[in-house]
């Protein structure tokens, strides 16, 4: 299944919409992606105005999602879509539902920054989150490529990259103890960080969620809770239609 499918229907009406739908989830998922490079802009300069703004622009993807699950509703009411059609109404419904959790994490990392830069912590705790803030930005690119362009092996690709963000995670987190160890006044900084690096760790789930959405929505297999080896598998095999 690829874009072309998209526009086989006698009612260029349908077609239409089944477009609109896909665009625009990525102009969302284009938006969140913006919110999340800001919010890890604000954290690592520690810029409190960038935090500010990513807090504030929160309310417009919370919007598009709206906006989006009505559109898609009044899709599955009046064309009761079948197969592929409603696969990708489906995905789409999912998908918008996990870029409002990633926004939502995003948020959470500006109102951190925003705290960090107020009480003057210092820059050399965020060294291992920038990392894995790399990580998950590229995470959530990918997996919003995938779905653009209805890729099943980058969707794996994403699925398979969740394990390195896990690991970073947890080395965070140790790095994280050994300062409040060494130096307990440091505990309300770290605290900030933590929440940060835990917000960083769900995008990089929520991604992975989205790049086995794409999988179902060109093989019609549902991946979820199931083994990488599994999904790989479905990933590979042939279309459902």
């Amino acid at each position: 299944m690829d874009k072309t499918h998209l526009g086989t229907h006698i009612s260029q009406q349908y077609n239409e919409e089944l477009e609109d739908i896909r665009n625009r989830v990525l102009t969302m998922g284009g938006l969140v992606e913006q919110q999340l490079t800001d919010a890890l802009r604000a954290l690592s300069d520690i810029n409190a105005e960038l935090a500010e703004v990513v807090i504030t622009n929160d309310y417009k993807v919370n919007a598009m999602e709206v906006a989006i699950d009505e559109e898609s509703v009044q899709i599955l009411a009046r064309r009761q879509p079948a197969a592929s059609d409603l696969r990708l109404v489906m995905a789409s419904i999912k998908t918008i539902t996990d870029l409002e959790r990633i926004g939502d994490e995003a948020e959470r990392i500006g109102r951190m920054a925003l705290h960090f830069a107020e009480t003057g912590g210092e820059s050399k705790m965020l060294l291992g989150i920038q990392h894995l803030g790399e990580h998950v930005l590229g995470m959530l690119h990918n997996a919003l490529d995938a779905f653009a362009r209805m890729d099943t092996e980058a969707a794996v690709r994403v699925a398979r990259s969740d394990i390195k963000a896990d690991r970073a995670y947890e080395s965070i987190l140790r790095e994280l103890i050994t300062y409040m160890m060494e130096d307990p006044r440091s505990i309300p900084h770290v605290v900030d960080v933590m929440w940060s690096a835990r917000a960083l760790e769900r995008i990089g789930d929520r991604a992975q969620n989205i790049s086995e959405y794409v999988i179902y929505l060109v093989k019609g297999k549902n991946v979820r809770h199931t083994s990488l080896d599994k999904v790989e598998s479905h990933a590979r095999g042939n279309d459902e239609g």
